[in-house]
């Protein structure tokens, strides 16, 4: 038979999924290895997907959402961050994958080069690979608090340059950009004109400080705004299996967004925008909870870590906790998280599914039942174990 296209038979396996599916396969496994909200989801958000099939609305929508929904995506982001933006820059997507995918499908040509996050989700390098382009990482490193520094990343950039992936609060880390160096990175940016495609999926889940978009400081003229903002209710709502997003663009890109989303997706399915609309324009009540439930997991955990002597990145936002296990992983964490699984049933994302800084750490998912976490880290070594 023919073979496939070298792009896709080079793209890695995702680590994450590798343990999870091992550990969907373990009986009584404890799954702290990925990031699944575990609530039930608001009555109202259910009922207005179901009202939509009973009405059976399900024809084709517009490209770019349903008109409601945009407004609905554009009034949150004003709301959150003060920035002026209409409904007309909003692109409802098949989810966060599918619009960073929408993203780099615009802006990256065969061979150009996007600067990507080292700890970084790993779909940030295979979308570039699938489309040709050449991932970059910029490094994010321990002794800096896994913060980007604008001269580690200016040394990166080469004349094939063209986007910066920005990913505040981060997956994997927690850690999230201040202000100032959000504003340092936007600055970078355009003395190198390049193009920010700011992944922002946990935008609603920081602790003791702000989440501050990159767009804050990008402006609305046409031909100068450089940002295209990622949002999700797949984690803010815990709306993973309906895939539904926002993709927000700079003014003046409207007709070529349009083209390329017929491409793609075409458009969203219609119960999963009406669900949508529901959730962000009705009671919030499953957010405030959520972000409770987080905070409490979050200092629950580092507090078994700091027992057990694991160092940690204390999370300012998102629902992980990184944790260095170096000291019994080995210098392979990739083995060692399949091994632990196999011995203990419980499951850990190996850093090295973020980039080789992951190295000897692990990403714990903060989201499930309180039970279930701190039953899965009990079950760690203490740093001075074996």
């Amino acid at each position: 038979m023919p073979e496939l296209a070298a792009h896709v038979r080079d793209v890695p396996v995702n680590q994450i999924r590798e343990i999870t599916e091992a550990a969907w396969r373990t009986p009584n496994a404890l799954v702290l290895s990925i990031g699944e909200p575990g609530f039930p989801l608001p009555r109202h958000i259910l009922d207005a997907g179901i009202a939509c099939l009973d009405r059976d609305e399900t024809n084709y929508t517009p490209n770019a959402g349903i008109p409601a929904l945009r407004e609905a995506f554009a009034a949150r982001f004003r709301a959150e961050q003060g920035i002026d933006i209409g409904a007309d820059r909003v692109y409802v997507v098949d989810g966060a994958q599918q619009g960073l995918h929408f993203a780099m499908s615009l802006l990256l040509s065969p061979g150009m080069e996007v600067l990507i996050p080292n700890p970084g989700y790993p779909t940030f390098a295979m979308t570039a690979g699938l489309l040709n382009a050449v991932p970059v990482r910029y490094p994010l490193y321990p002794d800096h608090g896994f913060q980007p520094r604008v001269s580690d990343i200016e040394a990166l950039i080469t004349e094939r340059t063209r986007v910066l992936v920005l990913n505040s609060p981060s997956n994997p880390l927690g850690a999230v950009l201040s202000a100032d160096l959000t504003r340092d990175l936007m600055d970078l940016a355009r003395r190198h004109d390049l193009w920010v495609i700011s992944d922002e999926c946990y935008e609603a889940f920081t602790y003791d400080v702000p989440h501050v978009s990159p767009a804050r400081f990008d402006g609305n003229t046409p031909g100068r705004a450089r940002v295209f903002t990622s949002l999700t209710l797949s984690k803010t709502y815990g709306l993973t299996g309906l895939r539904i997003g926002a993709l927000i663009c700079p003014p003046g890109l409207e007709q070529q967004m349009d083209n390329v989303m017929e491409s793609i997706v075409s458009c969203v399915a219609s119960p999963s925008q009406y669900a949508a609309i529901a959730a962000l324009t009705g009671p919030q009540d499953y957010v405030h909870h959520a972000h409770a439930h987080y905070r409490q997991n979050r200092d629950a955990a580092s507090a078994v870590l700091a027992r057990k002597g694991i160092p940690y990145l204390r999370a300012q936002g998102a629902f992980y906790l990184w944790a260095d296990v170096s000291h019994f992983s080995g210098g392979d964490v990739r083995s060692w998280v399949r091994r632990f699984l196999a011995d203990s049933g419980v499951a850990l994302a190996p850093g090295t599914a973020f980039g080789s800084i992951g190295e000897g750490w692990v990403r714990i998912a903060l989201c499930g039942s309180k039970a279930d976490l701190l039953a899965g880290l009990s079950r760690l070594p203490a740093r001075d174990q074996p």
